[in-house]
């Protein structure tokens, strides 16, 4: 994870260095505006968009937005845009941010609609805190890249003006201007050069991020990898020979595993009342996470929180003795993230299946 976030600052950082010395010789076209220097496409007036990329440029009532592809976006800021956290734990509430968070190299998801200018008016705006602390150190980088670039046209100028200047003097002032000249064709060479090189990293870039941003995306996502169904006695919240050595079984394949959750769900058949069978379900969902916790080691901010659901959610006929027998249980299940595994393979099945 952290091999991939430090690619996708520097496919970032790279971006940024291209857009700043593209940006020198536009300088004077757009000195004084507000209006972005990119093409972007037009939205058509009321569409409904969800677009992800990385700020361009931010302006006074909004901001550039370049996505996968190449493709820009002009996004407008009102006071109704909600800016707020792309959070990764479902057990807590998203950070809120403000406007002033949105800076060059920030990666972005664009809940909008578009307007009659063909801007997309944001009704929302996601971002990670990870990426928001990236974009800041990007921009820390790339200002004295920006100044030193700044400078060098200025001084191309200045030689500029000094050749016309000189022009038809002597021959030792002509001798001068020739040296300034040649000085001021190898710095535009140089810039030629930078530019060339950024372009290709604009491809780089663009192709590394979409990957990333693919991966990324699919982190929040999970899969049932396996699941496991231990079965109790009638009135018993205890763990059987049989259904502890099921639950060694599942335990054993999170030797190696990465980024997963397990979720305990447990179950009753409709002996007695319905609040015993609920608080006899809850105490065999307990009896599950207790004995991974303390036989596995499994830490206990793996689990979600357990659920017991009484005598709901039969999967037999509670009128046959086997049936209630079946319906005495507790769903155990391993959940994995798509984006650390990117894999779509059927989940195995222990035991009886899940719901």
């Amino acid at each position: 994870m952290k091999n991939i976030m430090n690619r996708h600052l520097i496919s970032a950082l790279l971006i940024t260095l291209m857009l700043s010395i593209a940006g020198m010789g536009q300088a004077q076209d757009t000195a004084g505006t507000e209006q972005s220097q990119f093409n972007a496409v037009q939205v058509q007036t009321g569409q409904r968009l969800k677009v992800e990329g990385v700020i361009l440029e931010k302006q006074s009532a909004g901001l550039t937005l370049l996505c996968p592809g190449g493709i820009v976006y002009n996004v407008s800021i009102t006071n109704d845009t909600r800016i707020k956290e792309r959070k990764k734990n479902p057990l807590r509430g998203a950070k809120t941010y403000l406007e002033e968070d949105l800076i060059r190299g920030l990666q972005v998801e664009v809940h909008g609609t578009g307007d009659s200018k063909g801007n997309l008016i944001a009704r929302e705006l996601k971002m990670r805190h990870s990426d928001l602390e990236m974009a800041r150190t990007m921009d820390s980088r790339v200002l004295p890249v920006e100044d030193d670039l700044k400078e060098t046209q200025i001084r191309l100028e200045e030689s500029e003006q000094n050749a016309r200047r000189l022009s038809g003097q002597v021959r030792e002032v002509s001798e001068v201007s020739n040296s300034a000249r040649t000085e001021a064709q190898k710095a535009r060479e140089s810039a030629d050069q930078a530019m060339s090189a950024a372009n290709n990293a604009r491809v780089f870039a663009e192709e590394k991020a979409a990957a990333a941003n693919e991966r990324i995306s699919a982190l929040d996502e999970y899969r049932v990898k396996s699941t496991v169904i231990v079965l109790f006695a009638a009135g018993s919240a205890d763990l059987s020979e049989e259904a502890k050595s099921d639950l060694q079984a599942l335990a054993g394949q999170l030797d190696d595993e990465k980024g997963y959750l397990v979720e305990v769900a447990g179950f009753a058949s409709s002996d007695g009342s319905a609040e015993y069978n609920r608080r006899l379900s809850q105490m065999r969902s307990d009896s599950v996470i207790r004995h991974m916790t303390e036989t596995f080691g499994i830490p206990i901010r793996r689990f979600i929180t357990p659920m017991g659901y009484g005598e709901n959610q039969p999967i037999a006929d509670n009128q046959t003795r086997p049936g209630r027998r079946q319906n005495r249980r507790v769903e155990v299940r391993i959940l994995v993230s798509k984006g650390l595994t990117q894999s779509d393979t059927a989940a195995t099945v222990a035991g009886v299946p899940g719901r």
